[in-house]
């Protein structure tokens, strides 16, 4: 927190909103105050005047006492130099406010008050130490409040600040994971089709084609946080395109997307890991290949989206990382859900029926804004 007082700049109405908002404090502790005097002389009739001379008294000191605070020290901490002077204020308002209240109330109410020169006593005396510590005590709880309140403010700004942080830092690791994924096709991709220039031009003509083709349909969105499903199939189609070319009829796919949702809302570059798995490990080692099949489905708030293969199936194919069961693409892709949606999103690699693989991809059901 700052020592230093507040920027001149619209201070004025701030000082008076804050003015207006603390005054009721002031009123509701004076008010309490007559009612205890009336309790301690024991004269209930007289509780009426009690009030109003109470309140009218207590409403002075404080314009006085809290105005100068907010106009000369209005600031956080406060050390001698800001104490002693406000004592000292303190000590002055007092009796000015205690007889400028007595005259304005006794005005009022109709009541014969003592004058300036009736005015030494031993009982106006007590009234006025009893005034400087109630406005005493007053302007303490204000400020106590605004202190409080500003630490308040400050904590939801630092959490606030945090928050941008941790934000920035997620699509940070959200955006190294997604890079991850988009180079390791491109590069199986291009080799492939270095072997296919030397041995047959035309089908690495097709395929550069294709992958032409898949550019277009990725490059628009792969840098964006979000895209549609729509888009994710249409990505999806020239993917398969593209590998149908290196596998010829050893590949088969279908694409099913409802209208209702092809406006959906997913992070990028979902899909393509769960495809690629598909391929890679369940139809290229397979003699015949198979087929695949993406498909999307509502279910309730949630959104499903299946990828099946008539592949080898899970746990038939061995490589450096074991039995098959998702590769670096599918566990990126599970880590990014997790930073995403937490436990509201999954993905889940099952057996297919008859034979085969089924990736299931949940994840939570979000409409364009």
């Amino acid at each position: 927190m700052s020592s230093t007082a507040q920027p001149s700049t619209a201070v004025p109405h701030s000082r008076w909103r804050r003015m207006l908002r603390d005054a009721p404090i002031a009123i509701g502790i004076s008010a309490l105050i007559a009612v205890v005097i009336v309790l301690i002389i024991g004269r209930p009739e007289s509780l009426f005047e009690q009030l109003v001379f109470s309140i009218i008294i207590g409403t002075i000191a404080f314009v006085i006492v809290n105005g100068a605070r907010l106009l000369l020290w209005d600031r956080s901490n406060w050390g001698l130099r800001e104490w002693a002077p406000f004592a000292l204020l303190v000590i002055v308002t007092a009796p000015v406010a205690h007889f400028g209240g007595m005259q304005i109330s006794g005005a009022i109410l109709g009541i014969e008050v003592p004058t300036l020169a009736q005015y030494p006593s031993l009982n106006q005396l007590s009234m006025i130490v009893l005034t400087l510590i109630v406005v005493a005590g007053m302007v303490v709880l204000v400020r106590h409040r605004e202190h409080m309140r500003r630490a308040n403010e400050e904590r939801a700004a630092e959490r606030l600040r945090a928050e941008v942080i941790e934000r920035q830092a997620l699509q940070a690791q959200l955006r190294l994971m997604q890079a991850q994924i988009e180079p390791h096709m491109l590069f199986n991709t291009l080799a492939n089709l270095q072997g296919l220039i030397a041995i047959d031009p035309d089908r690495a003509s097709e395929m550069l084609d294709q992958l032409i083709q898949y550019l277009r349909a990725t490059l628009s969105v792969s840098r964006s946080e979000t895209t549609t499903l729509e888009q994710e199939f249409a990505a999806m189609e020239a993917y398969l395109g593209l590998m149908k070319v290196r596998m010829g009829d050893r590949l088969r796919y279908r694409l099913e997307l409802p209208p209702e949702l092809r406006k959906a809302r997913l992070p990028t570059m979902l899909l393509q890991p769960l495809v690629e798995n598909a391929i890679v490990h369940g139809l290229e080692p397979k003699i015949d290949g198979g087929a695949i099949v993406i498909e999307a489905s509502a279910d309730g708030a949630s959104i499903e989206v299946e990828v099946r293969d008539t592949g080898l199936g899970l746990g038939q194919v061995h490589g450096p990382r074991g039995p098959r069961g998702g590769g670096v693409g599918v566990s990126t892709t599970r880590e990014r859900l997790e930073a995403l949606y937490g436990a509201r999103a999954a993905i889940t690699l099952l057996p297919a029926e008859p034979h085969g693989t089924l990736a299931r991809l949940t994840l939570p059901l979000e409409s364009p804004a």
